[in-house]
């Protein structure tokens, strides 16, 4: 069976990956794009590196405006990026009969509650499977296992979150100052390859 995995090029997501292929599925990574900047580049160099195929997830640039537009007018980011991201998951449930992201139990953005969760599967006959029951410390662990990690602060370049275009789209109307006030600096675990003595 395909299984795709909203694909970021971090551990989470990279995990996750990992876990379904070793179960026999079919692994694809989907990384969401909205045609406002190429922030699917990042995650395709970590697919490449691990040799899993990558494709980018090509989504609906009205979306991103109106998530924006949320963003805003609440002047926190949490509420727009989870609907964002039920939507590319439902896009991707177009497409693939099972879906998953990298979403953990200590995550809050984004993330699905369980009410979500049914409604996906339901309407839209998919399997769903995410990293609800794994904390912080268990996916530090196996992913240090599994990936050549390297820590970073976060820019347009080495990141495919989310928060890549929805930054470009607000820095373009409000100016960086706005964009960096919803999106302050902090650091990030990016995988870029397989540690040498992992089994692929």
């Amino acid at each position: 069976m395909k299984a795709a995995v909203l694909y970021s090029g971090g551990k989470d997501s990279s995990l996750m990956a990992v876990i379904l292929k070793r179960l026999g599925y079919q692994v694809e990574l989907l990384t969401a794009n909205f045609g406002f900047y190429p922030s699917w580049k990042s995650a395709a160099e970590s697919a490449s590196a691990l040799g899993f195929k990558h494709r980018i997830l090509e989504a609906d640039p009205n979306l991103l405006e109106g998530v924006v537009d949320l963003i805003l007018h609440d002047g926190f980011p949490n509420q727009g990026i989870n609907h964002l991201h039920r939507e590319v998951l439902k896009l991707a449930a177009k497409k693939y009969p099972l879906v998953a992201d990298g979403t953990r139990r200590d995550d809050r953005v984004p993330k699905l509650n369980q009410m979500e969760i049914q409604s996906l599967e339901d309407s839209k006959g998919v399997q769903y499977l995410n990293l609800a029951g794994w904390g912080h410390r268990t996916i530090k662990q196996l992913s240090e296992q599994f990936f050549n990690l390297v820590k970073e602060p976060t820019s347009m370049e080495n990141n495919s979150d989310y928060e890549i275009e929805i930054r470009f789209l607000i820095t373009n109307r409000e100016g960086e100052e706005a964009a960096s006030n919803l999106f302050p600096p902090h650091t990030q675990s990016r995988v870029i390859g397989w540690r040498e003595d992992e089994q692929k």
